[in-house]
């Protein structure tokens, strides 16, 4: 009942953390989970503040892509991140969790402003090895080498790989070079006995998976 009464006479700008405790983090709208992360300047109104990062970027994902992205939003970014590759890499098998992995690849490649082509590498129980970003890119293309991918997947002695890159477009869509670069690395990683379980497209929100495409 004490903390209950406290919270009541909390200063009127920190009316988030109070549904926060109250109500839960569920409750909370966008600009004041954002809000909750703002530091707090004078008489400032972080939730003010908060949504009008969100209009001028168009989304928290927008937000986080910038430039100008506060110090604290990364640092949240970066925490989610690690949080879902630390349970991909105590998951048995990363495969038995789809969603854990297209949530990592989301929150990793999404609102990137290039193409940016990424790779996980498994062991022979397909749990994580490794994640890497190998190679960056253009607007709308990105330039893989599959003699690197294969000296990357051999360096961490995978049994395994996941590929991953991003749309900035925002379009889910394998494009033709897409689909001739991952038969490419297919036939060059089934030369060294490392198998390509999937490769995914981020544009947002929203993932492809060749597998389930029956792309590979």
């Amino acid at each position: 009942m004490k903390q209950v009464s406290a919270i009541r006479h909390w200063p009127k700008q920190d009316q988030p953390a109070t549904r926060l405790l109250a109500c839960g983090p569920a409750a909370l709208a966008d600009c004041e989970v954002l809000a909750l992360l703002l530091p707090i300047a004078g008489k400032d109104n972080a939730v003010n503040r908060a949504r009008a990062m969100l209009a001028l970027h168009g989304s928290i994902s927008g937000l986080c892509a910038s430039a100008d992205a506060p110090a604290s939003v990364r640092a949240a970014q970066e925490l989610a991140r690690r949080m879902l590759l630390q349970d991909l890499g105590a998951a048995k098998d990363a495969l038995a969790s789809p969603r854990a992995v297209r949530d990592f690849l989301r929150i990793t490649l999404s609102g990137k402003e290039r193409e940016v082509f990424c790779m996980l590498c498994l062991d022979a129980q397909h749990r994580v090895i490794s994640t890497a970003e190998l190679f960056q890119g253009t607007l709308t293309q990105t330039s893989v080498y599959p003699r690197e991918v294969v000296k990357h997947a051999l360096a961490q002695n995978a049994a395994a790989v996941i590929f991953a890159h991003n749309h900035p477009s925002g379009v889910a869509e394998p494009s033709h070079a897409d689909e001739m670069l991952t038969r490419s690395l297919k036939s060059a990683l089934a030369l060294v006995d490392v198998q390509v379980l999937d490769h995914f497209i981020i544009a947002g929100a929203q993932t492809m998976s060749f597998a389930e495409r029956g792309l590979l």
